[in-house]
């Protein structure tokens, strides 16, 4: 038999039972996941009370805000995977290495967007053809979340690396920290209350990198005094090519998926505003409510990820799939309740968007149809974070690439010029189906060439 470290010993990600051990980990990232779609959601309804165009403002800002999320969200599941298999392998020293390079590359990263929200903010509106007043409205909110963007970075290291080690009710804490700043700050700075300059759409964004900047301060304090598994010590740091180009291995793809995904609402939006600039305000408003239904499943993600490194390094291939065993029917009992919902008010959740006659006709059958894919998206995501955890993110990657760009965006251009809109929305359904067929094609190569290996090392 193989000498392993004794329960005692051992991190609870390799001990305890892995459904308790599961929800644990999941429960508290999914009830802040839910508090930040709540966020999410309040946003946009503060900014829809502005007018209709600045709604659509902050719709058409999302593709850069979701790539900005996505490369801080890229490099910290590079480290979050890293450093829990370097525990589960009883490496700390490589652990405190990994923490270390992840803040240093977060900080790289805000540098960029820094950059680019003081050079590009307006002009990427103008390319989308979004009229003057909207192009404008968007250069005031999106320069501002990108110039500000180090608290969201800094609140994405920090809190991964108390998710890698098992402490993610910190999390809850933290997030829970930005998402009650920005609900409360957002009708102060849009509307000028309390004494406080009326900054409108500004406002919003102001009250969106507040949120960000305290949870990150949060998430820091919280992991120099509990979080005993890593050691930051900034003192002693060098670059390290190696583990940063590690890092950037298992991360890269997941920055790359959310790019995908940018450029999907990119070209969806620049699609849709050529029949009525309320299509691009009702896809925005869709994006801030399936949120809903994908964060609780994404804080699944964030639970499973750890515990499915850890035992990766532990050699423990029957705990990785039970644990994305019970992933997998968590997440599609959330979507199913998700599609429900959808399907049964789509006019009062439009209504809370102070939404017009004709958003309301756009916007009712554009959510019920879109909303046949949650059916099949819980199964893609968990999947997507499982290939990520074992080291194979560019599966993610491919799935995602072929889900969105070779499939959605040319079957919403095909179907718009049949002068349809209402015929567009079929495009999601039938692409996510197209997406399940990859997920689980990649899913028995996984098998085959990691579990399996790992099934025979267990025995011997």
């Amino acid at each position: 038999m193989n000498n392993k470290p004794t329960a005692a010993a051992e991190n609870k990600m390799g001990t305890m039972p892995v459904n308790r051990l599961l929800i644990t980990m999941s429960l508290p990232m999914m009830l802040s996941m839910l508090v930040q779609a709540l966020y999410n959601v309040v946003d946009s309804i503060f900014v829809s009370m502005i007018s209709e165009e600045a709604l659509t403002a902050v719709s058409m800002a999302f593709p850069m805000q979701n790539l900005l999320i996505g490369l801080g969200s890229g490099v910290a599941v590079g480290t979050n995977a890293l450093l829990s298999r370097a525990l589960g392998r009883k490496d700390a020293k490589t652990a405190n290495v990994v923490a270390l390079q992840g803040v240093f590359l977060c900080l790289c990263s805000y540098l960029l967007f820094l950059v680019l929200g003081l050079t590009i903010a307006r002009t990427f509106f103008v390319v989308q053809g979004a009229s003057d007043i909207i192009a404008d409205y968007g250069h005031s909110y999106l320069s501002i979340v990108m110039c500000f963007s180090f608290g969201i970075f800094m609140e994405f290291i920090f809190e991964r690396l108390m998710q890698s080690t098992g402490k993610t009710i910190f999390t809850m804490f933290t997030q829970g920290l930005g998402a009650i700043t920005n609900i409360i700050m957002d009708p102060i700075l849009i509307f000028g209350l309390f004494g406080f300059p009326k900054l409108g759409i500004a406002g919003a964004a102001y009250a969106t990198v507040l949120g960000q900047i305290l949870a990150a301060i949060l998430a820091f304090i919280f992991n120099l005094r509990f979080n005993e598994d890593v050691k930051l010590r900034f003192k002693s740091f060098r670059p390290n090519l190696e583990m940063i180009a590690n890092i950037l291995y298992i991360g890269i793809p997941s920055v790359i998926m959310v790019a995908i995904g940018s450029i999907m609402t990119f070209c969806v939006n620049k699609i849709l505003i050529v029949f009525t600039s309320t299509a691009v305000a009702v896809f925005g408003v869709y994006f801030k409510l399936q949120s809903f239904a994908f964060m609780p499943v994404f804080g699944m993600n964030n639970g499973m990820v750890p515990i499915v490194a850890y035992n990766y390094g532990a050699g423990k291939p029957d705990r990785i799939i039970k644990t994305r065993n019970l992933a997998f029917v968590y997440a599609v009992t959330i979507m199913i309740v998700a599609f429900a919902l959808m399907q049964l008010f789509p006019t009062e959740f439009l209504a809370m968007f102070n939404a017009s006659d004709e958003m309301l006709a756009i916007g009712v059958p554009a959510l019920r149809t879109i909303s046949i894919s949650f059916l099949f998206a819980g199964i893609c995501v968990i999947s997507g974070s499982f290939f990520q955890a074992l080291g194979n993110g560019i599966y993610s990657m491919f799935v995602s690439f072929l889900r969105q760009l070779i499939f959605l965006v040319p079957l919403v251009f095909f179907i718009s010029k049949t002068g349809n809109l209402n015929r567009v929305w079929l495009a999601w359904p039938i692409a996510e189906l197209a997406s399940i067929v990859c997920c689980i094609f990649f899913m028995r190569r996984i098998n085959a060439q990691i579990i399996q290996p790992l099934r025979r090392a267990d025995t011997k």
